[in-house]
């Protein structure tokens, strides 16, 4: 979706998304693959403690354990509640120094916003990105929303390099998940709402089906995957069948050519014959005429002899 490319180093990337939709999982499946290129992360959990995470993910086939023991991977978990903002940055800055890594995730991030500290969030997590640019440090965020239309968010789009949407799919009774790239700078990026699975093995993001309802999912892309089978062996089934009909007729017509040749050649054999008897006819009355006419001259030139 981003022209089979990655992110750029020391850019911030905002996923955000309703409850569900699986924004946990792609945290943990960015984490997983920037671990396995060997890039140092750093996990700010806000929510759930580290054993949690590393239980949960192994259930989708995302293992991380190893990482965190050949300490790739840092786990830094507090609840938001615990202290203030600016002791939470400070903090945070305090790990990123001493860590030194090349991604750091926040999950969520606007579970600092508690009450009325609204203004004072945003001013924190501003601070935060500022600071991950400056030391060209990858950003990579989660954002709970209540509602796919909520914009709550907004204060650091700004800021965003990256901004990848989940939404809940609901077609024909059921709910499935789709992601989309709102924007992304400085890269070419697909506009195209595609669905995604979680399964045991890991998330698997699915080519787009569309339909006059939009985007297919679930039970209705699966509908719609069959339909097309369906009529890719119907079609294939008529290629075949007009291509035994053309061998059949190129043979019908191969062996009409062959009986014409061989009645042609009949007939050019028995006009040869003929044409060999009439030449050899002709010859014989022009030799016939040849010798008649040396007679009769001859004949003229003893008659004229005798007269003497």
């Amino acid at each position: 979706m981003l022209g089979h490319k990655g992110f750029y180093k020391g850019s911030s990337i905002l996923l955000s998304g309703t409850a569900g939709t699986g924004k946990s999982s792609l945290s943990a499946q960015f984490t997983y693959s920037a671990c396995n290129r060997k890039e140092k992360v750093l996990y700010f959990s806000l929510e759930e403690s580290p054993n949690q995470i590393l239980r949960n993910m192994q259930s989708i086939g995302i293992d991380l354990e190893p990482y965190l023991k050949n300490r790739v991977l840092k786990f830094y978990a507090v609840r938001p509640t615990m202290t203030g903002l600016e002791m939470h940055l400070a903090n945070m800055h305090k790990e990123i120094n001493k860590f030194n890594p090349d991604i750091i995730i926040v999950d969520p991030l606007n579970s600092f916003v508690t009450g009325s500290n609204q203004n004072e969030a945003k001013a924190m997590s501003m601070r935060l990105i500022d600071f991950l640019k400056i030391k060209n440090i990858t950003g990579f965020f989660t954002y709970l929303t209540r509602t796919t239309e909520d914009t709550e968010h907004n204060f650091i789009s700004s800021l965003i390099d990256t901004w990848i949407l989940l939404r809940d799919i609901e077609i024909s009774g059921e709910r499935n998940r789709g992601l989309y790239i709102l924007k992304s700078r400085g890269m070419n990026h697909s506009n195209q709402i595609r669905e995604f699975l979680i399964t045991d093995k890991g998330l698997k993001l699915l080519d787009v089906y569309s339909g006059i309802d939009g985007v297919l999912t679930g039970s209705s892309r699966i509908a719609q995957e069959i339909k097309n089978q369906e009529e890719q062996i119907n079609l294939q089934n008529e290629v075949e069948y007009r291509k035994r009909s053309l061998e059949q007729k190129r043979r019908a017509m191969k062996a009409r050519i062959e009986a014409i040749e061989a009645e042609f050649a009949s007939l050019e054999e028995e006009d040869q014959k003929m044409i060999k008897l009439e030449t050899e006819k002709i010859s014989r009355i022009r030799n016939d005429q040849k010798n008649m006419m040396d007679r009769r001259k001859g004949q003229g030139n003893n008659k004229f002899k005798n007269s003497k």
